[in-house]
């Protein structure tokens, strides 16, 4: 059973605006400043620049598989279900700490309004957030929208209100602890940049998925950036050293400096709803990953289990929301470190991802969106985030390895004997070695994803298509041989006789020549009959010799059928001639692997349908 596409740009970029703004910065600045001082703006901004590789990797890699389960998802088909079920316990720890960060957050600043518990605070909002989710993503979705709006508007007047009581003396020294410091500080508040995961994982339920997921992702980074960078200057202009760097409340505490009570009021209802903003969209997200792993046979089927009546995924989003309760009694410093190292790791992987998909050739990859600056931005993201891994410390990179040896040991006990095993990285070792280790299943699942993220319908041009004759020849050959070729196989399929088949080839491309450019002739002819249509697919290699003019064809349809077919001749050829002239047809057509290769390129040509 499928999910419900219901979400738009603006439900995307809310989801990952609101969950990204939330603990990371209306708690870790103060925690931050004390690890760098005042250059923790820049440790901000430096975790935004480097996210852009990872964005751009997994708004690549989603708009081509828009799946539930996000990155989880796309990396088991790049480097096989061993990595990707690791990948997948790991975002999903992630996103649940992040989100149980954010709960532990709004309790601590309701105490600001009431005094009451935290941990109850917290639990109570967890069992709201629950049914929310599962009556509906619509539902969650539509509160996030109304979160996101309150939220930025208040941070914006923060801003504007606070840069006149900046003092720029409060700026020196500007890094007292040395630049070090500020670079393993961005990894440190990296899990302030969290929320992108949960678009990725949100990826099956939303319409247009191929535009509104990048473009959704790369509006969100870029606001949140620019925000978190002014926030952070602004409190860091307006409070002690001393006061900021032992405050888990600092941009309430910045509001109170130059705005009184009224704006730590304010602020304070601000960093609530950033908080129910994130949660909401946490347990959204993070419990899709346990249902994709489901899905994939790495866990049990009954976790990806839909709701009849809301067609949520009930079982998932409470083993999530199980978790999350457990969690809510760990300490603070803990959720933060583990977060982010499991953060960095899933950022590394999805440009590591994206290399591997890129360079197996897989001819069913096809991004809507493409990364620009291919694959030096995935270098340098690899790189940036290995730097921030190792400059997180021994805790967190030991709660990380924890969670890949969990992933290991769940894959190797339970999914390695249910789950399949076709990656990208199989197809690549093919390319660079003589080695046969793949099969066609993960084309023919990529084929399935672009119909259904394309909406594509099958019409009786597809159906033809799928049952079509292909040739694959590797030499170099006359007009007169391929036409004996397409008779041996097309005779048959059509009901007449094989010479007279021949004839009416040559008959039709003496009429006049069916070679339509350098490289493609598609010949068709009409049959005696009723009620009959076929094609036949080829590609020569060496080259099909038609004419002294055309001596070089390697791309060639033929199309036959009955006069009372003609109308439907007429649309096939139409058909072909979009899909033909797509800029990279004819590359791709030379580079096909094996006939299947060859036919799905044609059913996934861009054409327009009825």
């Amino acid at each position: 059973m499928r999910l419900k596409r219901e979400l738009g740009l603006l439900d995307v970029y809310c989801l990952a605006s609101g969950a990204m703004i939330s603990s990371g910065l209306f708690i870790l600045p103060g925690l931050a400043f004390a690890r760098t001082g005042p250059s923790v703006m820049i440790s901000y901004f430096l975790a935004g620049l480097i996210a852009i590789a990872g964005v751009f990797s997994q708004a690549e890699i989603v708009s081509a598989m828009p799946k539930a389960g996000g990155t989880y998802f796309y990396v088991k088909r790049a480097l096989g279900p061993a990595v990707g079920t690791v990948e997948g316990l790991l975002t999903w720890f992630s996103l649940s700490l992040k989100s149980v960060f954010a709960l532990i957050g709004m309790a601590a600043f309701m105490s600001i309004f009431v005094d009451i518990d935290a941990r109850l605070t917290a639990l109570a909002l967890c069992g709201v957030f629950t049914v929310i989710n599962l009556i509906g993503t619509r539902e969650a979705s539509r509160i996030q929208r109304v979160l996101v709006f309150f939220l930025i508007s208040a941070l914006l007047y923060y801003v504007v209100r606070g840069v006149s009581s900046i003092d720029v003396m409060r700026f020196e020294p500007f890094a007292p602890n040395g630049w070090g410091a500020t670079v393993s500080t961005a990894g440190f508040i990296f899990v302030s940049f969290g929320g992108l995961l949960k678009v990725a994982s949100m990826a099956e339920e939303v319409k247009d998925p191929g535009r509104v997921i990048p473009l959704g992702m790369i509006l969100s980074l870029v606001t949140v950036t620019i925000l978190y960078f002014l926030v952070v200057l602004v409190t860091t202009g307006v409070l002690d050293a001393g006061a900021l760097s032992t405050s888990l409340t600092p941009i309430s505490d910045g509001a109170f400096a130059f705005m009184g009570t009224p704006g730590r009021l304010i602020l304070g209802g601000a960093a609530i709803l950033a908080f129910i903003s994130t949660a909401n969209a946490g347990i959204m997200a993070a419990s899709r990953y346990p249902m994709a792993l489901s899905r994939d046979g790495l866990l049990p089927v009954k976790i990806s289990a839909l709701g009849k009546r809301f067609r949520t995924p009930y079982v998932s989003i409470g083993i999530t929301v199980a978790m999350m309760v457990f969690f809510i009694f760990l300490k603070l410093e803990v959720f933060v470190k583990a977060a982010s190292a499991v953060l960095i790791l899933t950022y590394l992987m999805s440009c590591l991802s994206l290399i591997i998909l890129r360079e197996s050739r897989l001819q069913n990859y096809k991004p809507v969106f493409k990364s620009p600056l291919y694959p030096w931005i995935q270098i340098a993201g690899i790189i940036g985030f290995g730097v921030m891994l190792a400059g997180m410390g021994m805790p967190a990179l030991v709660s990380s390895m924890a969670i890949v040896i969990v992933g290991i040991f769940v894959y190797w006990f339970y999914g390695r004997i249910r789950a399949g095993r076709e990656s990208a990285l199989l197809h690549l070792i093919e390319r660079i070695t003589p080695l046969e280790l793949s099969s066609r299943t993960l084309e023919t699942e990529l084929k399935e994803i672009i119909r259904e993220r394309d909406d594509i319908v099958k019409d009786r041009l597809d159906h033809v298509i799928e049952r079509a004759a292909v040739l694959d020849i590797e030499e170099h050959i006359d007009a007169s041989t391929f036409f004996g070729m397409v008779a041996d196989e097309m005779a048959g399929r059509i009901g007449i006789d094989r010479d007279i088949f021949v004839r009416l080839m040559h008959e039709r491309e003496k009429e006049s020549s069916t070679v339509l450019t350098s490289n493609l002739a598609i010949p068709h002819i009409i049959v005696p009959g009723e009620n009959k249509f076929e094609i036949l697919l080829a590609r020569c290699r060496g080259g099909v010799e038609f004419s002294q003019s055309a001596t070089d064809i390697h791309s060639i349809f033929v199309l036959t059928g009955t006069r009372d077919e003609r109308n439907f001749h007429l649309r096939a050829l139409a058909g072909i001639a979009q899909i033909v002239h797509e800029s990279d047809f004819d590359k791709d057509w030379m580079r096909a692997k094996n006939i299947e290769d060859l036919r799905d390129i044609v059913l996934l040509g861009e054409r327009k349908r009825p």
